[in-house]
């Protein structure tokens, strides 16, 4: 007498829930460690893991004019409030300049330091050699055509929460 199988696993669109189901745990494994590593990075310049996001945001950002904390809100998922209090605590510590906005009173943009650029380059030489290790199988078309995938795959997750908040 053999086993039974359950007809969960041998539908097609079974078979797919479950390379979704073990694709959204890999990605969230994979947050973890990115978790893990920014607060190993923030530790090195004596801050948060979330502290070390807006720096690195700023430093993504920033063109020479200084980044709104609405733009780094929202490229970081977080409410302003969040930014702008971490900002000021990032400030006090020499990390950051926070000024008014001449068009606008309302808004404050946000720079990093000489000091944190200086900072953030003594830590490249480590990035880069973890990056490498971390990317190791990937050619650089095959890195870009993968990021390309999940930026992807981002904006329809962002629409799909969209869709089930109006439902809902």
């Amino acid at each position: 007498m053999g086993t039974v199988k359950s007809s969960h696993s041998t539908h097609p669109a079974a078979k797919n829930q479950d390379t979704i189901r073990r694709f959204t745990w890999e990605i969230a494994s994979i947050n973890v460690h990115l978790q893990e590593l920014r607060y190993f990075w923030a530790k090195a310049l004596g801050i948060s893991g979330p502290q070390w996001m807006i720096l690195m945001a700023l430093a993504d950002l920033d063109q020479g004019e200084g980044v709104p904390v609405k733009v780094v809100s929202k490229m970081l998922h977080v409410d302003p409030s969040f930014v702008t209090t971490q900002s000021k605590m990032l400030e006090k510590k020499g990390f950051m300049r926070r000024k008014t906005s001449d068009e606008d009173a309302r808004i404050v943009q946000m720079s990093l330091t000489d000091k944190t650029y200086k900072q953030i380059a003594s830590l490249a030489s480590q990035q880069e050699a973890l990056n490498e290790f971390i990317f190791a199988e990937f050619n650089d078309r095959e890195l870009a055509t993968f990021t390309d995938k999940l930026t992807s795959l981002k904006n329809r997750l962002e629409k799909a929460c969209l869709k089930v908040a109006i439902d809902l």
